[in-house]
């Protein structure tokens, strides 16, 4: 005798024609039931439910006939990204970038702060609360509204959203970032590490988007580097998949040093770059000493990896064009073959972007069995 389905199968079975679809809705204009049903391999009859269901909980809707249909017109539907609302944010140590988006991850508003790297947890954690507030207000947003929250910091962070370790930011190690965010919003929220996440925007919507296997290097005051293995960002076990600039022999640590030592003082890498860019043979010499720091941790990761692209973000990728060229010769030295650079067209928003995909993921996953969300908008 062939055994019934359980409860816990068929709401699995439920969740699973939901999110069919809705990514079918997502991806393509407006689609009739019989549209529906031939993109997600459903029956008519099951694809037919499923879009009551989702009519009901507000994440899709019911448009109005075409003009001058002849007979009885066929139903169509569209995916409602305005159904509910994602918050991003990003804790870095010179700034913090909160942003309000819809479920196609379209940003509503968003509000920047600048901050001091050298400010203890207390008042970062008070900044980031006044960020976050004023981010909500602008969108016109209250917090029993945001379905998901994605946050991303520099540093180590575990599976439950805590500092494991910031050499970066003082008194960052051992903030429990996902408890702090749960008194701000009652939604899931979800941490992870900054390069992680930009590394997880390239994939979703930029210059990676169409890459399978990707080397993200975070270029700055600090460096460091998100991997994309078959789509997917890679963790590793301990979450610590990428942070090849903790071994001393990579140069990651002591590379911006170059930059330091022709300022003579001054803060304001940038002016190393347009020296450079103006021909100047010191600063040259120095951006090139920097690469080559830079290009030993990133040819162990290409060479562990063989990605297709590599990816430069980061505060210095607004400086590619001195940038790319050295970096792919030193890769085409340690490299037995150099994938194709390619720079972030994201800017200061990269890591923000990647907060929010975080987020729209766990929208995404949340089960459909009563726990999807209902539309409050």
């Amino acid at each position: 005798m062939t055994d019934e389905p359980s409860g816990g199968d068929l709401s699995r079975l439920r969740q699973l024609n939901a999110l069919s679809v809705l990514r079918a809705l997502r991806d393509e204009r407006p689609l009739t039931l019989t549209e529906l049903a031939k993109r997600t391999g459903l029956s008519r009859a099951s694809t037919e439910d499923v879009a009551r269901e989702l009519l009901a909980r507000g994440w899709v809707s019911e448009l109005a006939p075409a003009v001058g249909t002849v007979g009885r017109p066929a139903r169509r539907y569209r995916f409602r990204a305005d159904a509910g609302r994602i918050l991003g944010v990003d804790i870095g140590g010179h700034k913090i970038l909160a942003m309000v988006t819809d479920l196609e991850g379209v940003v509503l508003n968003q509000t920047r702060v600048a901050v001091s790297p050298r400010i203890g947890r207390r008042e970062r954690l008070a900044m980031l609360d006044d960020c976050v507030t004023t981010t909500l207000a602008g969108a016109g947003v209250t917090p029993d509204q945001i379905w998901s929250t994605g946050v991303a910091s520099t540093g180590l962070v575990d599976g439950t959203g805590n500092v494991m370790l910031s050499d970066s930011v003082p008194e960052w190690t051992g903030v429990n970032l996902a408890a702090h965010f749960r008194r701000l919003v009652p939604g899931p929220v979800r941490v992870e590490n900054d390069c992680k996440l930009a590394a997880l925007a390239e994939s979703w919507r930029g210059v990676a988007r169409y890459a399978g296997n990707v080397v993200f290097l975070l270029a700055g005051l600090r460096t460091g580097a998100g991997l994309i293995i078959d789509g997917k960002l890679h963790r590793g076990f301990g979450n610590a998949a990428g942070e090849i600039g903790a071994l001393p022999a990579a140069g990651w640590l002591r590379a911006p040093q170059h930059l330091y030592d022709w300022l003579g003082g001054g803060d304001d890498v940038e002016d190393v770059f347009l020296a450079a860019r103006d021909g100047d043979r010191t600063a040259i010499r120095a951006v090139r000493a920097y690469i080559r720091d830079i290009a030993v941790g990133a040819s162990a990761l290409v060479l562990t990896l063989d990605p297709e692209l590599v990816v430069i973000g980061g505060g210095f990728s607004r400086s590619a064009d001195v940038l790319v060229e050295p970096l792919r010769r030193e890769l085409d030295r340690w490299c037995l073959r150099t994938p194709e650079i390619r720079v972030s067209g994201f800017g200061a928003e990269g890591v923000a972007l990647g907060a929010v995909r975080l987020a729209l993921e766990q929208v995404e996953a949340t089960r459909y069995d009563g726990k999807l969300p209902v539309s409050a908008i």
